[in-house]
């Protein structure tokens, strides 16, 4: 999905399947906030248009209110941010892992106990 901003308003919203006005009333809100050009004009990213058809989905298939998708795409962000963090942090740990394996010596000594003394 291309993060890219290359649609306008009046593109994005055929995309998502709504009027531009409820794009700007979006954008108002926080829900979405599209690129500017030098001009001003609202430049939407496939992105964008996802995260549009998600906040349609939540209001009129769940009737969500603004504040309930307002609520639910603050999670899926941090949940989203947390993800990446947990893959950094995974990716950390196998390079530490497969450095630390390899300074260990790969050499096995077999343990033979020696018999006991005899007395004479």
């Amino acid at each position: 999905m291309s993060s890219r901003a290359s649609y306008m308003i009046s593109v994005a919203a055929e995309r998502a399947g709504m009027h531009p006005q409820t794009l700007r009333a979006y954008e108002a809100k926080g829900l979405v906030t599209p690129e500017r050009t030098p001009g001003g004009t609202r430049l939407y990213s496939e992105q964008d248009v996802e995260r549009l058809r998600l906040i349609q989905q939540l209001t009129t298939k769940l009737g969500l209110n603004l504040a309930g998708v307002e609520h639910v795409l603050r999670l899926e962000d941090e949940l989203r941010r947390l993800r990446a963090r947990m893959e950094q942090l995974e990716a950390a740990l196998r390079t530490e892992i497969h450095e630390t394996h390899r300074q260990y010596r790969r050499e096995v000594v077999l343990y033979r106990p020696q018999p006991p003394a005899t007395r004479r």
